[in-house]
């Protein structure tokens, strides 16, 4: 596998070796020794996740406060556009964001470590987003950055306004993470 590192500390982007013949392709999504010897990713996985979500659709960008996760996403239908937020104020990249693309085509993975605020945005008709996570989910240690907070301005690709659940549409705002 191909291993890019982000310009946010610790942020990857993988790209799996992917073995293509007549029947159709083979890849290894996870395999622990492997992913900690080439990508340095040193963390059990304890939970697995997975969402359908329609285009124009925009989950994030979320984190949990106390009990942070990381997060190694893949996208197995459609495409969208990964997006990570540096959200430690004791980091020489806080505040700022990068993005990929991931589809089902590229067989791309991001790995997210914890401590940074992560979203994505569904470029196709539909897209299966699927992530394994360092940490369990605790709805009351989650916290949410608004996806269009003017000083964090990442570019989302699809302009109009997204689909956006009620808790998304509250995120709070960079300035006022502690």
């Amino acid at each position: 596998m191909e291993v890019i590192d982000s310009k946010l500390a610790g942020v990857k982007l993988i790209k799996p070796k992917v073995f293509n013949d007549d029947r159709g392709f083979f890849l290894e999504t996870f395999q622990a020794f492997r992913y900690r010897e080439q990508a340095d990713i040193h963390f059990d996985f304890v939970q697995d996740n997975h969402s359908r979500s329609k285009k124009g659709g925009l989950r994030g960008l979320h984190f949990q406060i106390n009990h942070p996760q990381g997060k190694l996403v893949r996208c197995v239908v459609g495409e969208v556009f990964d997006a990570i937020v540096d959200i430690n104020p004791n980091s020489d990249t806080f505040g700022q964001w990068d993005g990929f693309r991931i589809s089902a085509e590229n067989k791309h993975q991001i790995w997210v470590p914890p401590g940074y605020a992560h979203g994505f945005q569904v470029l196709s008709d539909i897209a299966d987003f699927e992530y394994k996570c360092t940490d369990y989910y605790d709805p009351t240690d989650e916290g949410c950055l608004l996806w269009n907070d003017p000083q964090v301005a990442i570019d989302w690709p699809l302009k109009e306004e997204p689909l956006l659940s009620e808790k998304d549409k509250a995120g709070s705002l960079l300035s006022d993470l502690k």
